[in-house]
């Protein structure tokens, strides 16, 4: 079983040099570098460097030679300031490293369709094809985050203003507005059909009748 992640790869400061830990990634890029070998490991927090030394660890240091993108690892070792010089502003953690002590393939990965990373220019229906892989790129991961605090911010305000969240049904009976209707057959009813509301408007009506008289739905 593979050690119980200590950190996460976002969380590593200067502060923590010294420090053994253990962390839980993607392998988002492999450098080799002559002797030592270096990994960028990913999570949905951010990245952390992670650097093998034949060294100081001959066995961790060939088992990382066969690392390749996206493959998910476990990785033991001690935190390290970055030499000078080579620290990187643009991240969290640019001022520290993990020198591995010990890394554990947890799951291989094939060759990903795209490469997960913003700079890449890939083909949207190729990315909806892959939403799992899509969402592992920094720019959906922050519009997700995003997305996830603007509505709770919404319903923390609404909450305090009194309004109650009610989900009001996704399957109704057809209404003739002239519209057309995005009909769902009914399973125990062969030949009868469910249509999706065209708006909640019946349902707020129901709703203020019954004593409802702040709601909101998102």
């Amino acid at each position: 079983m593979p050690a119980k992640r200590t950190h996460t790869c976002g969380d590593l400061r200067a502060s923590d040099t010294g420090d053994e830990v253990v962390l839980h990634g993607w392998v988002h890029r492999r450098r080799d570098h002559g002797g030592l070998i270096f990994i960028d490991l990913r999570d949905r927090y951010g990245l952390t460097q992670v650097t093998f030394d034949p060294n100081r660890n001959p066995d961790g240091h060939s088992s990382a030679e066969g690392l390749r993108n996206e493959y998910v690892i476990c990785v033991q070792g001690t935190v390290a300031g970055r030499p000078s010089g080579t620290t990187n502003p643009n991240l969290a953690t640019g001022d520290i490293e993990v020198i591995a002590t010990t890394v554990t393939l947890l799951n291989a990965a094939k060759t990903p369709p795209f490469y997960i990373n913003d700079d890449a220019s890939v083909d949207e229906g190729l990315r909806m094809k892959f939403r799992y892989l899509d969402l592992r790129r920094t720019a959906m991961r922050d519009a997700v985050i995003l997305r996830h605090r603007v509505i709770k911010r919404m319903r923390d305000v609404l909450d305090r203003q009194g309004f109650l969240e009610i989900e009001t049904p996704i399957l109704t009976a057809s209404t003739p507005e002239g519209a057309r209707d995005f009909l769902v057959p009914a399973r125990l009813h062969p030949g009868e059909f469910y249509a999706l509301p065209q708006a909640p408007q019946q349902f707020k009506q129901l709703l203020m009748v019954g004593g409802a008289e702040k709601y909101f739905q998102i």
